[in-house]
């Protein structure tokens, strides 16, 4: 006995429909994955800015207007940074700093480094940040950061080869 008028979807407009999902799916998850990135490095432009000021404010107070805070446990006993920042992991990004005090004919500094925990496209981020006592934020393609991955040694400048943010 044939039963008419049956209500319901076939396979192949089934097939169909899954197909579309598939088709904008594969364009949406890598601007997805883009967008996850900027947003990474927006967080550790503002970071290392936020470093930049916190050893501002720790020279012209406990430094003493000539110290920069050695690392980032002076930074967080000061309350300058948030603890997540001072573990030295936030956003993707992994944080160095090197901060050095003044001795006879040198002066003073600090050097923050931020590199994403992963580059590519499925990666963090695909540039380093750094900065120094000039509190300019420098980039760098992950590719030519000379201190990826490491501490930035004292009195090095990445900078000479990055491309300052405005």
């Amino acid at each position: 006995m044939l039963i008419k008028n049956e209500k319901g979807f076939s396979l192949i407009e089934l097939l169909i429909v899954v197909a579309i999902i598939g088709i904008i799916a594969a364009i949406a998850i890598p601007n997805l994955l883009k967008s996850r990135q900027a947003a990474n490095e927006a967080s550790a432009i503002g970071s290392v800015r936020t470093i930049g000021t916190a050893q501002a404010t720790y020279q012209s107070t406990r430094g003493l207007g000539r110290n920069f805070a050695p690392n980032f446990a002076a930074l967080v006993a000061d309350a300058a940074i948030d603890t997540v920042l001072g573990a030295g992991s936030k956003s993707g990004f992994q944080f160095l700093m090197a901060g050095y005090v003044a001795a006879v004919g040198v002066n003073s500094g600090f050097d923050v480094n931020a590199n994403p925990e992963s580059a590519g496209n499925f990666g963090t981020g695909n540039r380093s940040f750094y900065t120094n006592e000039t509190y300019v934020v420098y980039q760098v393609g992950v590719d030519n950061a000379t201190y990826f991955g490491t501490a930035v040694p004292p009195g090095a400048r990445l900078a000479t080869v990055g491309t300052p943010i405005e």
